[in-house]
């Protein structure tokens, strides 16, 4: 896409948000609103006849629900699709499950009330449209919130054994980090070592998502709070309104929040994750880089695998979108490229094999 722009079909049913969402885009050098629908129905006809490269979908919608609308497109004429979501419960459940069945991201619905902040929702309502517009996008297999995972998906724990408290997983993502993170995640067993994740999202979303993995995972998900000890058998997410650190306190590894300013334009930063499990951690820490646009979370890989950390990314082909990944291989800061349904399993046997379990009984 180079050499032409990105065809963007806009649908909502609001016609306010329409022609604000056609401003945005049409101010790109590189992006064209091509067409904007009330509804999922009229949507289906332009898309046939206007070929987007990107989909934006409203969650709530007329005439066929939002969900419906999306599980047919994935299932018949599989694109990328951003949905654009209400800022509620209801609107993060809906939005997690669009997820699930194959959307790319999803950006909250602008605040046509304050004028103050539209530029920087404009930056990023394009940024994530440009994303998408790289996404490799598959027939979905989705998971619905209700539904285990099978016991051998997930890798056995050691009858007998207790997880050393010295070791810890970080894990950072963007675009498409989601449903890869659910991936991991939902394989750890239940002793495994403390994990911290960081994954781009807004702060209304991040509970909503701990939540969620915490009905699939055997291991305990929450969203993490300022200054609680990390356990094993925990993972604790970074909320979208901070910064997550890692930091010492005795023999215990701590939770930071800290809401300082944006670190590549992002606030959860997987760099700031990262470059302070490198410091608290060392070698005793295992990163892996999973699939997003950008660069963040590359100099913090980087500043990992030189304090003697293992280093993880994830491979192209199991990526939505090979951005953070592939300029951490470029950047010297992965020991490790995987296919994502490998990365838990290479996980614990790289932690067993370097003494995360002890052998006390």
């Amino acid at each position: 896409m180079k050499n032409r722009k990105i065809k963007v079909l806009v649908v909502d049913d609001s016609a306010l948000i329409r022609a604000v969402m056609k401003e945005i885009i049409n101010r790109e050098r590189d992006l064209e609103c091509v067409g904007v629908a009330p509804d999922p129905l009229v949507a289906r006809e332009m898309i046939k006849s206007l070929n987007p490269d990107v989909l934006t979908l409203d969650v709530e919608m007329p005439k066929m629900d939002g969900l419906d609308f999306l599980e047919r497109l994935m299932r018949l004429r599989p694109m990328p699709v951003l949905m654009v979501s209400t800022l509620t419960e209801l609107g993060s459940d809906i939005t997690f499950r669009a997820l699930e069945l194959g959307a790319v991201d999803f950006v909250s619905k602008p605040k046509l009330d304050i004028a103050r902040g539209m530029e920087e929702y404009a930056i990023q309502i394009t940024d994530k449209i440009r994303a998408a517009a790289q996404a490799q996008v598959g027939k979905a297999t989705a998971v619905t919130a209700n539904e285990k995972y099978s016991a051998d998906a997930i890798l056995p724990t050691v009858s007998g054994r207790f997880v050393s408290t010295e070791k810890l997983i970080v894990i950072g993502a963007s675009t498409g980090g989601t449903e890869a993170i659910k991936e991991i995640l939902t394989k750890l067993p239940a002793d495994a070592p403390g994990v911290l994740v960081t994954q781009h999202m807004p702060e209304h979303f991040t509970k909503s998502f701990a939540d969620r993995l915490d009905t699939l995972c055997r291991i305990s998900v929450k969203e993490a709070e300022h200054n609680e000890r990390i356990l094993p058998g925990h993972a604790y997410i970074a909320p979208g309104h901070s910064h997550l650190l890692l930091k010492r306190s005795g023999t215990n590894y701590m939770t930071q929040l800290d809401q300082g300013e944006l670190v590549n334009r992002h606030r959860p930063s997987v760099d700031v994750l990262f470059r302070s499990a490198a410091n608290a951690a060392g070698s005793n820490a295992l990163g892996i880089i999973l699939t997003g646009m950008g660069k963040d979370g590359v100099q913090g890989l980087l500043e990992l695998k030189k304090a003697g950390a293992h280093t993880i990314a994830q491979n192209e082909a199991s990526c939505v979108v090979f951005g953070m990944p592939k300029e951490a291989i470029a950047a010297g800061g992965v020991r490790e490229v995987l296919p994502l349904q490998d990365i838990a399993k290479r996980t614990m046997e790289y932690l067993e094999s370097r003494g995360a379990r002890n052998t006390r009984v």
